[in-house]
């Protein structure tokens, strides 16, 4: 490497510094602020709206009970509606034995069975499937935009307040309010799984806090950033949504949900391009489990990822949507293009370094000079500004979620999250290998409690 080529390297290094530092101050000022000033909101009368709980199961025997004995218990005038996706355990034989009570049967719990070969297709498909049963059950003289669907998992712990939080003014208090999201936690940051490596116990909840943060934080951080782009998008877990809304995107087919792996999500968009709004409130929350298991994990955000690129597709009818902005269609775009900018960067970030070590090799003399004469400060710029944007958030998440000052613990969980960030780079690439080999089934991730299909569960305690 001759002395040109340094002076060209360390202008380009000085200008991602400069660009990085910029980027960050205004990330900061655009998402961080936003997030940690705002006040909880005043909440509203659930009496005036009808509730339905839709709770989508495939195999989900270990968990299901527990499930629809809280949301029954929780939420006593609300109906649940357990669809089973054909499971292959016992599913559907837990939720019947719900069903009596008394010697009688429960009026508020329903049971949608669904069959192969239109069984086990997608979740998207058992809520559509959830969706028209509800249609048949309401009748023709339903007041449908007092009715509201609430997507929750089969591990999924809405909050006792969701109803009232939902209910307020501002959220469907106001009738063009389609959608709202909840807040989402997990439920088990604080206990381990049981396994003998102490190595694999810490390894697995810190797997569980990562995503814990993650949602906690930077993701209700953009959910609340984009309230100012119009365009805050649904989650697969605590979703609800005006039946009336649904209805106007079901189509003649009585199919509100399509058919990406990221259903949630292509629902938010057909909802924003059809001219309703949505909102986040992380006033109430969802609560679920968080995975132990890397493995597990992975399955889950390869299936995100590509459902991510498969609704590349609605880019032009964002674009074109008269009912979103263009701030708005342009964060939408920069949401789909993250696993394409993902790919690229795998790419492209490693040639700098690949070509400083063969410059190393070739003549260490001059390289080190260069770095002796302050190149080193601009890489130190430049991997702090990199990293910055992730860190910050462990701070945060210790002080705003956790409610504990200790900031260097904070910065600990920071540089774990930045590590775990870089596991979205190897979901990219899975979900690139699955997309172009036509592997678009729907994947369901394991339970923490499922080790084998055949696992026993009681039937009726």
């Amino acid at each position: 490497m001759n002395g040109n080529t340094l002076k060209i390297l360390l202008s380009i290094t000085q200008a991602f510094a400069l660009t990085m530092s910029v980027a960050f101050i205004v990330y900061v000022v655009v998402i961080v602020v936003p997030y940690l000033r705002r006040k909880p909101a005043p909440v509203g009368d659930p009496a005036g709206f009808s509730w339905h709980f839709f709770v989508p199961c495939r195999d989900e025997q270990t968990v299901i009970r527990e499930t629809v004995r809280y949301l029954r218990t929780t939420f006593k005038h609300a109906h649940v509606w357990v669809v089973d996706d054909d499971s292959e355990d016992h599913t559907a034989r837990v939720v019947r034995s719900l069903w009596r009570r008394n010697g009688g049967f429960d009026p508020y719990l329903h049971l949608v069975p669904r069959r192969r070969p239109e069984a086990r297709t997608g979740k998207g498909d058992a809520l559509n499937t959830a969706y028209q049963e509800l249609n048949a059950w309401l009748g023709e003289d339903a007041r449908r935009d007092e009715v509201v669907v609430v997507v929750v998992d089969a591990d999924g712990r809405p909050a006792a307040n969701c109803l009232e939080v939902c209910a307020a003014e501002h959220l469907f208090g106001d009738s063009g309010i389609g959608a709202v999201q909840l807040d989402v936690r997990m439920s088990n940051v604080t206990t381990p799984p049981p396994r003998n490596s102490w190595l694999s116990r810490a390894f697995g909840l810190k797997l569980a806090q990562m995503q814990d943060l993650e949602f906690r934080t930077a993701i209700a951080a953009i959910q609340t950033s984009r309230g100012f782009t119009g365009t805050i998008s649904m989650g697969g877990n605590g979703q609800f949504t005006r039946l009336t809304a649904l209805d106007s995107i079901a189509g003649d087919s009585a199919q509100p949900w399509r058919g990406s792996l990221l259903e949630d999500f292509e629902l938010g968009v057909h909802l924003l391009t059809a001219g309703w709004r949505t909102g986040f409130t992380p006033d109430s929350h969802v609560a679920q489990e968080g995975l132990y298991s890397l493995r597990r994990f992975l399955v889950q955000r390869t299936r995100w990822g590509q459902g991510t690129m498969q609704c590349a597709r609605y880019l032009r009818r964002i674009w074109d949507s008269p009912h979103v902005s263009t701030l708005g269609a342009a964060e939408m775009m920069y949401y789909l293009a993250q696993p394409w900018m993902q790919l690229l960067g795998s790419l492209l970030y490693p040639i700098p370094f690949i070509l400083l070590l063969v410059s190393t090799a070739g003549d260490p003399a001059q390289v080190w000079a260069w770095f002796s004469e302050g190149a080193w400060i601009l890489f130190a710029i430049y991997g702090s500004f990199g990293l910055l944007p992730f860190i910050v958030w462990g701070p945060i998440y210790q002080v705003k979620c956790l409610h504990n000052k200790n900031i260097l613990r904070g910065i600990g969980m920071g540089l774990a999250y930045a590590l775990y960030i870089y596991t979205f780079y190897i979901t990219s690439w899975r979900a690139l290998f699955r997309l172009v080999r036509g592997r678009n089934g729907w994947s369901k991730t394991r339970r923490n409690t499922e080790h084998a299909p055949g696992v026993k569960v009681a039937l009726d305690s």
